[in-house]
């Protein structure tokens, strides 16, 4: 058997037998289409190609068998209508662990009336300006007293052992704090007068404040709050001294620019973010309860990012701030958080090759087979009216 005769059984399984080019009829319809058909194959092309070109993330659920690891809470809270004089940040979880009135890592910038950042050293140049005398026998008093090594003032019969010597007005606050005791009689200490401690409450009325940073706590469940007044443990009671507070209405309107738990990761979803809440009534106790899920996420390089996201419901009443024992809720912005038993992990995955090639495929080709059916039924039905129409029985 020689070649040709080879090739001429083969053509017998051409499924796509050719038509003579003199037996070809062109049509506008025809050119329309297929150009039509060209336009949407290649953005369907392109749709598909960059649909490829991205990574997949893949997420999976686990049980969290994670110990010992401690969690990051990152904050950035305006109190547009609260000094940060009268403000504090207390954190405590069913461990028994407490951090009272909680600076470390954590920052206040006093905001003016408008919301604007005050620049506390230009404050303290035109506060010099003002009343020069008084500015200067304080700096020389201060000096005095720094050159004085055994300097040991009263803590006011809240000594202890700890602290035996109460040199400045927060010194006191923390002894009575300690004892339990509630701290409002700032005019009769001479630290507070010397420092200028009720003068500056006072001068910070109708400031706001914006507190950001982080905190470290436990793994537990627990809670946070920014509430007024110093905070201390009166029989095993958490509570805050509002002593110096009183007749004063607080309005916890609040904008909560961040709220996050861990590390931010690529598509990060933090339900709190950018959420604005204003206290119509005054006095008001705000409530977040928060559900966190331990996440971790796998970037394609392999590095992972352990963090956390989580989901919120809140609740709101008003309190009155008579009520010091806090047994019927104080007002402030309450955030109590508990951990979820399982664990997201999600992992960045190169999407597959040859899913990207079949999708092509199946573009191309359903493409092309509905353009040739429209085809075909504009040209049958243009030759059908046209028949018509030559033999008069158009309608």
């Amino acid at each position: 058997m020689d070649t040709k005769s080879v090739f001429n059984r083969l053509r017998q399984f051409d499924a796509y037998p050719k038509t003579l080019e003199d037996f070809r009829v062109r049509t506008f319809s025809g050119a329309a289409v297929t150009i039509i058909s060209a336009i949407l194959m290649t953005v369907l092309f392109m749709s598909e190609l960059n649909y490829y070109l991205t990574k997949e993330v893949i997420p999976e659920l686990y049980v969290d068998n994670t110990r010992g690891e401690k969690l990051r809470i990152n904050m950035d809270v305006i109190f547009p209508k609260m000094p940060c004089a009268f403000i504090s940040l207390d954190a405590m979880d069913v461990s028994g662990e407490h951090q009272l009135d909680v600076d470390l890592n954590i920052y206040r910038r006093r905001l003016d009336a408008k919301g604007k950042p005050i620049d506390e050293k230009e404050e303290t140049v035109k506060l010099g300006e003002e009343d020069k005398d008084a500015a200067e026998k304080l700096i020389k008093l201060s000096k005095k007293e720094e050159l004085d090594p055994s300097r040991c003032e009263s803590c006011y019969g809240a000594e202890t052992k700890e602290l035996e010597c109460c040199n400045t007005c927060e010194d006191v606050r923390e002894a009575y704090r300690r004892k339990g005791w509630a701290f409002n009689m700032a005019t009769e200490i001479v630290q507070c007068n010397r420092e200028g401690w009720s003068d500056q409450i006072d001068a910070q009325k109708g400031e706001g404040c914006q507190m950001f940073g982080y905190l470290e706590v436990n793994k537990v469940a627990g809670n946070f709050h920014f509430a007024p007044g110093k905070s201390f443990q009166q029989h095993h009671i958490h509570v805050h001294d509002l002593q110096p507070f009183i007749g004063d209405k607080f309005n916890m309107t609040h904008h909560i620019q961040q709220l996050s738990f861990g590390m931010e990761y690529p598509g990060m979803d933090n339900p709190l973010d950018h959420t604005l809440v204003t206290d119509k009534r005054g006095s008001t106790m705000y409530q977040y309860f928060i559900k966190v899920v331990p996440t971790t996420y796998t970037k394609l390089n392999g590095q992972t990012t352990r963090t956390n996201q989580y989901s919120v419901t809140k609740h709101e009443k008003q309190v009155s701030i008579l009520n010091l024992s806090g047994e019927q809720g104080l007002p402030g912005v309450f955030v109590l958080y508990e951990l979820s038993p399982l664990m997201v992990k999600f992992t960045e995955k190169h999407r597959s090759f040859m899913h990207f090639l079949t999708g092509v495929c199946a573009i191309i080709g359903g493409v092309f087979t509905v353009a040739g059916l429209i085809d075909s039924f504009i040209y049958h039905s243009a030759r059908a009216i046209q028949k018509k129409i030559d033999l008069g029985k158009a309608l």
